[in-house]
């Protein structure tokens, strides 16, 4: 299983990016998407999730109504639509696929989710 993230770079405040990943080697409809990010001397952190029928998603609270989650199961891609971007959002970023086919879950459970498979990452750096 191979997972690919594109689309970081550097912004100024405000900006906006879109990241992608692509995802080979497992029937991407069948799993939960998720999308994390490490900043600096920082731990990794939860950011968002998707179901795998797109049917519900889940942001976490210092992006909602800036960042939007979404994927094309017919490019086997997830993004991360990132909009009015702050400093502090700046990290290496990176998708992840749940362990589990068809789960069904919903709101803050996304969070705690076991995830298997991770990207290698891109960076997004916003400069103030």
């Amino acid at each position: 299983v191979q997972l690919v993230e594109s689309g970081g770079g550097l912004v100024q405040a405000g900006a906006s990016l879109r990241l992608s990943c692509v995802v080979s080697g497992r029937t991407f409809s069948d799993y939960v998407m998720g999308w994390f990010r490490q900043a600096p001397g920082k731990d990794r952190e939860f950011v968002a999730a998707i179901s795998w029928s797109a049917g519900n998603s889940y942001v976490i609270d210092s992006v909602k109504g800036r960042f939007t989650i979404s994927r094309d199961n017919a490019k086997n891609t997830v993004y991360l639509q990132m909009n009015s971007l702050k400093p502090e959002d700046t990290a290496v970023y990176y998708c992840a696929t749940d362990k589990t086919q068809y789960r069904v879950v919903g709101g803050p459970e996304f969070k705690l989710m076991e995830y298997d498979y991770w990207g290698q990452g891109t960076q997004v750096t916003v400069s103030s």
